[in-house]
């Protein structure tokens, strides 16, 4: 006989391989069907059967039952490809069953039949081989892991006692019954989803998590976590499906506190408003924890003042601000108060105790009975707790740095489960979290207070009065996490019924950025009261920046004022023009009388304190009517739909076109059009409606350097204010006008020019051609003279020189009131 080709070592019914020692093997042929053609004295010896009583007889009739049905020989198709090896249970004389290691190998004859020929020893000894099924069934039974096998129908057919521990039933009684007849405290119907899913694919699921109340605990939630395989027949035919069930309580617990902590350091904190801090400090507990969470804080703390020291209250009611209210039914505690409203508990309350001492306290149980802690609302009552279902509470207070600011009060109504001493360190571990980033909110509301307060004593209350312009003004700060920033505007009366439109942007935010905008504005204030040009009062403001941002960096690190931007504008409603200069500040916009808009092509030189470039200015004609919009950059960059640069300038234009709107109701347009509530960064809006003098309200006189002409300048002048009807200010009008010329001829040189100019007073001026400016002297009652300019002070209201390209400009005013009077 020759030998088929064989394979290596194959898989056996056991699913073991073993190595086959050849020398001690028995060796057995049998025909194609497993009948037994020889059988050796070595099988004799093996299996105790005689060649007698076994030639001729099935190979199957000597194995276990199991092992016959699986033996490839015995197969409908008996010549299996490659031979097979493995280890089968035989039956020895008298019923004794033996573990033997079998090779079986086909073969075929001279004449080309097919023949099995099998090489049987005993099995190597391989420990608890032989005890394999009381071991695994012993494992079964007393594993501490629950396991289970329900049928087709998910009906229990057996369980182990491991399984006790989760109640529900003993293992007999649970025979032929369903998984949510014996835990309804669970998703039976999730569950049995995952076995069906396992009964129609064949896949085993594993690790599948889930929580609910088992029968064993029915006060507190339980976690699982499953697995499941089916179980088929021999031919491949599901019988149902076995799961295993592990208790992973404890590791859920710490997975969802730390889910809920991770969740509270990204949640709470994300902004500078103490009320949304506390707002978000309730929303992050419910309905993780708790199913109802108030956060109460003491007024101070919400106004960001320092809570005050000492007892809460005399009385025996303690009031707190409602910072936040979360529920998972609406309408819970008293919606009432809503946030942001009062609410006051008693002396004896829980909260007011924690708020007192700084401890935190827990009641597993309330009495529904008890009273309420807070007192009834205005017109109504609160909620009883039975109304609720409140029946277990805590109360943490919230401290930071030493300080309690208020409470966090947490409730439970839906099912019954108490909170534990784990629940209340995990309240108090994102409570202090949350008390942490609430006192920084009321430390910045303090600042940013104070900041605004400063900021709009410092900004203008009023527009002065003067005959140039009317106008109208806007400031957005910015939202909480902008800060409050150095945008400023103002507007100053000039000399010449002339005035100043200026607006600036100071680097930085916070308090150092107001103080150092009110510094800018006084400085504006002053070198406009000396009547410089722009471009000259922009180079004595980069020299005072420059000197700010020195005694800055010298005492503190940082880029201070570095930067500051500033644009300073001239309207004169005598010649209709406006002069202006920009320290890297955008350029205006003009907004025609038939409603077109332009930006002004305006040179900008450098910001202030930076140095370099000197500034440049540029005189434009503007008609009577047009409207002057100065802004600062907020107003590009921060626009609601978050356009800036070229498409915040086409907003703005078509913002400035709208008709038919008042000056007041086209600032109010602008600004609300291009900016957010709580923009990024300040925004300050400035728009000036430009006036003019009409030409009989001004009269000038060209006169020559001679003093005969003072008699003339003197009549002339009088004559104008007859003709204004002011005869009343003849008198003072005629001694200023006297003076002026006489001083101008004997001091001055150039064309002499004397004009007057009727606007909200009287404005006399006398030009000349001199660079020398007179000064106020207070003569002695010897001297001879030195009393005209004194004279001028006593009898006008203002009095001052500015001077011009060509050289200066005496001017005084005199108010009308006293024609009138």
């Amino acid at each position: 006989m020759a030998a088929d080709k064989a394979g290596g070592p194959a898989d056996g019914p056991t699913g073991r391989q073993a190595a086959f020692d050849v020398a001690d093997a028995a060796v057995l042929l049998l025909d194609a069907h497993g009948r037994i053609e020889s059988w050796p004295t070595a099988a004799e010896r093996l299996l105790g059967h005689r060649a007698d009583d076994t030639v001729g007889r099935p190979v199957g009739e000597l194995l276990a039952p199991d092992d016959a049905a699986r033996l490839p020989v015995l197969a409908a198709d008996s010549r299996t490809r490659g031979g097979w090896s493995g280890l089968v249970s035989a039956r020895r004389t008298g019923g004794h069953r033996v573990a033997v290691q079998v090779q079986v190998v086909p073969v075929t004859d001279g004449a080309g039949r097919g023949h099995w020929l099998v090489l049987a020893a005993d099995a190597p000894a391989v420990p608890g081989w032989e005890r394999s099924r009381p071991v695994l069934e012993r494992i079964v039974t007393e594993s501490p892991v629950g396991m289970a096998i329900v049928d087709t129908d998910l009906r229990y057919v057996w369980s182990n006692t491991a399984l006790e521990q989760f109640g529900g039933a003993p293992a007999p009684k649970r025979i032929g019954r369903r998984l949510g007849e014996i835990q309804p405290g669970l998703d039976a119907e999730a569950l049995e989803a995952q076995m069906r899913r396992v009964l129609r694919s064949g896949i085993p699921v594993t690790g599948y998590e889930h929580s609910g109340r088992v029968v064993s605990d029915p006060y507190h939630e339980r976690a699982q976590t499953m697995s499941f395989v089916r179980l088929d027949d021999p031919d491949g035919r599901p019988l149902g499906v076995c799961y295993t069930v592990i208790d992973v309580t404890e590791r859920y617990r710490s997975r969802r506190q730390m889910a809920l902590l991770d969740r509270a350091g990204e949640y709470i904190g994300r902004t500078l408003d103490v009320l949304q801090t506390a707002q978000d400090l309730a929303d992050v507990a419910v309905p993780e924890l708790a199913d109802l969470v108030a956060v109460d804080l003491l007024d101070s703390v919400v106004r960001g003042e320092e809570p005050l020291p000492g007892p809460l209250s005399d009385a025996d009611m303690v009031p707190l601000r409602r910072g936040g209210l979360r529920s998972l039914r609406d309408g819970a505690p008293g919606a009432a108060p809503e946030t942001g409203g009062l609410v006051s508990y008693h002396a004896w309350s829980p909260p007011v105790r924690c708020l007192a001492g700084g401890g935190s306290w827990r009641a597993e149980r309330l009495d529904p009975l008890a009273p309420h802690w807070a007192a009834e609302p205005p017109g109504g009552r609160h909620p009883h707790r039975t109304d609720l279902g409140l029946h277990t509470s805590m109360v943490v207070p919230i401290r930071a740095r030493g300080i309690t600011m208020g409470v966090a009060t947490f409730f439970r109504s839906q099912g019954d489960e108490s909170f534990t001493e784990d629940d209340l360190r995990l309240a108090e571990e994102f409570v202090a979290r949350a008390a942490v980033c609430m006192d920084n909110a009321r430390r910045y509301t303090r600042e940013r207070e104070a900041a605004l307060a400063l900021q709009r004593s410092l900004l203008p209350q009023s527009s002065p009065e003067q005959d140039a312009v009317r106008v109208a003004s806007a400031y957005r700060p910015a939202n909480e996490l902008g800060d409050v920033g150095g945008d400023w505007f103002d507007v100053i009366a000039l000399s010449g019924a002339r005035v100043a439109l200026v607006v600036g942007d100071v680097t930085g935010h916070g308090i150092d950025a107001v103080a150092t905008m009110g510094r800018l504005r006084t400085a504006v204030q002053t070198l406009a009261a000396l009547d410089l040009r722009p471009e000259e009062l922009l180079a004595h403001l980069d020299d005072v920046v420059g000197r700010v941002v020195r005694e800055e960096k010298d005492s503190r690190p940082g880029p201070g004022t570095r930067g500051s931007s500033c644009l300073y504008a001239v309207y004169d409603p005598v010649g209709r023009t406006c002069t202006m200069a920009s320290a890297g500040h955008p350029a205006p916009a003009v907004v025609a009388p038939d409603r077109t808009v332009a930006f002004v092509e305006l040179p900008v030189g450098p910001r202030l304190g930076v140095g370099g470039l000197p500034f440049e200015s540029f005189e434009l004609a503007v008609p009577e009517g047009s409207v002057l919009a100065l802004y600062t950059d907020g107003l590009l960059s921060g626009s609601a739909s978050g356009l800036g640069g070229h498409g915040g300038k086409e907003r703005l234009q078509r913002a400035l076109a709208a008709p038919g709107l008042t000056l007041d109701g086209l600032c109010a347009h602008v600004i609300d059009g291009l900016v957010s509530t709580q923009p990024q960064d300040d925004v300050a809006l400035l728009l000036a409606e430009t006036r003019a003098l009409d030409e009989d309200r001004c009269a000038s006189w060209d006169l020559p350097a001679d003093p005969a002409i003072v008699a003339e300048a003197r009549a002339d002048a009088a004559g104008q204010l007859a003709l204004w009807g002011l005869e009343e200010l003849a008198f003072t009008t005629e001694l200023v006008v006297s003076e002026l010329v006489t001083n101008a001829i004997r001091y001055a040189t150039g064309p002499i020019q004397l004009r007057l100019i009727l606007g909200q007073s009287l404005i006399c001026e006398v030009s000349d051609g001199s660079s020398t400016s007179p000064y106020l002297r207070h003569p002695r009652t010897t001297d001879e003279g030195g009393r005209g300019l004194f004279l001028i002070s006593q009898f006008t209201e203002r009095w001052g020189t500015r001077y011009t390209t060509g050289g200066k400009v005496l001017w005084t005013e005199q108010p009308l009131t006293a024609a009138a009077s």
